[in-house]
């Protein structure tokens, strides 16, 4: 079995941390990912205090494995979730889209592990020196919002840089994902898109199975005008958004206004108007299955290439 220094950080037995999705990742996601061996993540994306408390409240008593939670520090709710969680004593916190420095004498002062995204080298160093126990390196292959470097590229440099454990992530659905990710120096992974298919992923259906046929070429970035760029599939509202970004006489502004709430609508499966948010691996999500279906299946596919099962032409 594949073991390294983030499941001894984080207490699990698979070095694997379930993407914390916005809308999406939930205490009954997170909480089966954990069941199985793995870090599961609520998503408190913008949602109130009072939903985190409840989802995480609920968690605890779905499973008693260590879960964490997923701040979006652009959120106007960010400082009462940060309380929220340092209150419930939460195992684990891992954030996005900014700077987690204020909020983290709190967290560590609870005894909790903070794991920042970094997309970059010198923002995973300043995050090694404000305390957090790893860093997550996404490259732009993930789902969501994303920034410019790639997954092969960035964890290497990270690796290099820091001290502490880096996860990878961006690009991985499979136990290629994983091995690749192992060789280029990270001590984990973080998936995100391949758990949207889990059976217990509360999505629409819809979403579910735009994923399951989705394929290689079937995402798109939009957004980099607002200097917000969100990787999504292709459909009626992200080809409308992305002519619209290219049109001069939409202002920034208006844009913004047009992507809010799109999320939301595509977790309800509404197929015109839904952005329904999934990284570049999509192509490789052909079922469903539990989330304990899925960690298990990838694992023993990167330890089969890790020992050098694969042939080489």
């Amino acid at each position: 079995m594949i073991k390294s220094k983030l499941c001894e950080l984080l207490g699990i037995k698979y070095p694997i941390i379930q993407g914390g999705m916005a809308w999406i990742a939930d205490a009954r996601l997170a909480a089966a990912a954990s069941n199985a061996g793995g870090l599961g993540i609520i998503a408190a994306g913008n949602a109130p205090a009072s939903w985190v408390l409840e989802q995480i409240r609920l968690a605890k008593t779905l499973t008693s494995k260590p879960f964490g939670v997923n701040v979006m520090l652009i959120s106007q709710h960010s400082a009462e979730v940060a309380q929220v969680i340092a209150d419930e004593k939460v195992p684990v916190v891992t954030t996005g889209a900014g700077d987690p420095s204020k909020y983290m004498e709190l967290w560590l002062e609870n005894g909790i592990k903070v794991m920042p995204l970094a997309s970059s080298v010198a923002f995973a160093k300043r995050c090694e020196k404000s305390g957090a126990a790893a860093v997550i390196a996404e490259g732009c292959e993930a789902g969501g919002h994303i920034s410019e470097l790639t997954t092969m590229a960035l964890v290497p440099q990270v690796v290099d840089a820091v001290g502490i454990p880096v996860v990878a992530a961006g690009g991985i659905g499979d136990g290629r994902g994983i091995a690749a990710a192992f060789m280029l120096g990270a001590l984990g992974v973080q998936v995100g898109t391949r758990f949207l298919a889990a059976e217990e992923c509360s999505i629409h259906q819809n979403y579910k199975n735009k994923i399951l046929k989705a394929k290689d070429i079937d995402t798109i970035a939009t957004g980099r005008r607002t200097g917000h760029p969100v990787r999504a599939l292709k459909t009626p509202f992200t080809r409308g958004f992305q002519a619209k970004e290219n049109d001069v006489n939409i202002t920034e502004d208006e844009l913004i206004n047009l992507g809010a709430g799109a999320l939301k609508l595509a977790v309800d499966g509404d197929e015109q108007n839904g952005c329904f948010m999934a990284g570049q691996i999509a192509g490789l999500v052909k079922k469903e299955q539990t989330a304990a279906e899925m960690i298990i299946e990838m694992f023993a596919q990167a330890e089969t290439v890790l020992k050098g099962a694969v042939e080489f032409g």
